[in-house]
């Protein structure tokens, strides 16, 4: 059974509340109802409303203070205002600070419950374009990896075809891509799925140690050899040999990698007795290896040894359809690894990582997204929860209005200045302090909702003043 539509009713006057509330009463419709602004301010922050229909004139905040705190909130929402002092003037600076509509009390039953009925319509297809958003992320999964781009769903059929049968494959593709995942759903989809997979990062390794580190090497062969090692090409017998970032190999050591390939054997460093070995090898990398061939940086023999098979990974820039995807794939893994009720972005997010070239790809959104969720208070990430880089040339969104005279919020540090409990709690104790200990306005200044920051202040053995 579907969810139902929420909508939040917010008028100083009872019988204008019971009235809206009797016209608008229908199946899959839950409603909501306060006389009190900052009452309906938490209702929205722990309800997440679809449509809130608000009263213009109200004791501690007007209409128009509770439309800007919720577009701040949520631009998603659609606010209604109504009110019995109507003018040409207050009802174009309601549409520009983001109402969808604004009545002349008192409003004809009929034509209430049209307008808020196209609004009900509109909230049901965005709530049935999530649901099959999410059915959609379920089937654009394969083998770890996430698309429903043209480029994605190529790359899944080449890795399919090439699995069973490859001896050695070359992966492309600049940092960040998923060259790896690439690596690993060839290894698990080929015969040898059953057998070792062993990863050598070549530019990690010192280049006196790369023989040593791929072949082994006997006792004694040089100093510091006290024992006999295997290498990572027999570690990986029967199964799959990674080798990533393989354009940072030195070039003496290509060509002692050129004749294993081709022979499928190792000469451990000081042996002189040959080892047969059964590996599939799978090498990736960042750099163009035509132009390292050309400057005499990498063996031409065995590029085209590996290149036999080329697989890329294409760059988030070039699939840019699959970023809705790949942000809510990274909201749920960090929801669940930082345990918090994280659900969904804001629009106003959306926008800025929409906007954004990701020169680090995939890898880079998912720190991205890794951030918003440890920074995020409530349930949705919004732009002031997204890195700082991100947020230059709009840094208004950085950081919400102050509300009631409250200072701004204060500057989130960089992740990993401090752990996530603490960067909370100093938050809270923060926001307590800059508002004299009122809860309804540190909680507006945190956007969370009242509940939620009481419970929180538990937590944290935070009392208010």
């Amino acid at each position: 059974m579907n969810d139902p539509v929420r909508i939040l009713i917010l008028d100083d006057n009872p019988g204008s509340v019971e009235m809206l509330s009797a016209a608008l009463r229908q199946e899959g419709v839950k409603i909501f109802t306060s006389s009190d602004p900052e009452e309906g301010l938490d209702i929205v922050r722990s309800e997440h409303p679809q449509i809130v229909i608000t009263d213009l004139v109200m004791p501690k905040l007007s209409g128009m203070e509770v439309l800007e705190q919720v577009v701040e909130f949520d631009p998603s929402i659609d606010v209604v205002l109504m009110t019995a002092h109507y003018s040409t003037e207050s009802a174009v600076e309601a549409i520009k600070k983001g109402a969808c509509d604004y009545l002349d009390k008192p409003v004809p039953i009929q034509l209430i419950r049209d307008r808020i009925g196209r609004l009900l319509e509109s909230a049901r297809r965005r709530a049935q374009a999530h649901r099959l958003q999410s059915e959609l992320s379920a089937s654009c999964e394969f083998e770890g990896m996430i698309g429903n781009s043209p480029q994605m769903w190529d790359l899944f059929s080449r890795i399919q075809r090439v699995a069973p049968h490859f001896r050695s494959v070359l992966v492309t593709g600049a940092t960040g891509t998923g060259k790896e995942l690439v690596a690993r759903a060839l290894h698990r989809l080929s015969p040898v799925a059953s057998g070792s997979y062993v990863v050598l990062n070549c530019s990690a390794i010192v280049e006196t140690l790369f023989e040593s580190e791929l072949f082994g090497h006997v006792k004694g062969s040089f100093t510091g050899a006290t024992h006999d090692k295997i290498g990572l090409f027999e570690l990986a017998h029967g199964g799959t040999l990674f080798l990533d970032e393989i354009g940072d190999m030195p070039l003496a050591t290509q060509a002692k990698l050129l004749r294993a390939l081709q022979n499928q054997e190792v000469l451990r460093v000081g042996s002189l007795v040959p080892r047969k070995v059964d590996v599939r090898v799978i090498a990736a990398t960042n750099k163009d290896l035509r132009k390292e061939v050309g400057e005499k940086r990498f063996r031409e023999d065995l590029y085209y040894r590996l290149s036999m098979v080329e697989i890329q990974s294409p760059p988030l820039q070039a699939r840019q359809g699959d970023l809705p995807l790949l942000t809510q794939y990274f909201l749920r893994k960090f929801a669940q690894q930082y345990n918090k009720p994280v659900t969904g972005i804001t629009r106003r997010a959306q926008t800025i990582l929409s906007n954004h070239s990701w020169p680090g790809n995939v890898r880079e959104l998912e720190n991205v997204i890794g951030h918003a969720c440890m920074m995020a208070l409530s349930d949705m990430v919004d732009a002031a929860d997204l890195p700082q880089y991100l947020l230059q040339g709009v840094s208004p969104l950085a950081t919400p209005p102050p509300m009631d005279g409250a200072p701004a919020a204060p500057a989130v540090p960089p992740v990993g200045a401090e752990g996530l409990e603490a960067q909370e709690r100093r938050l809270i104790a923060e926001a307590l302090q800059k508002t004299g200990g009122n809860q309804a306005q540190a909680s507006r200044l945190l956007r969370i909702s009242r509940d939620v920051l009481r419970y929180r202040m538990k937590k944290h053995g935070l009392v208010s003043a």
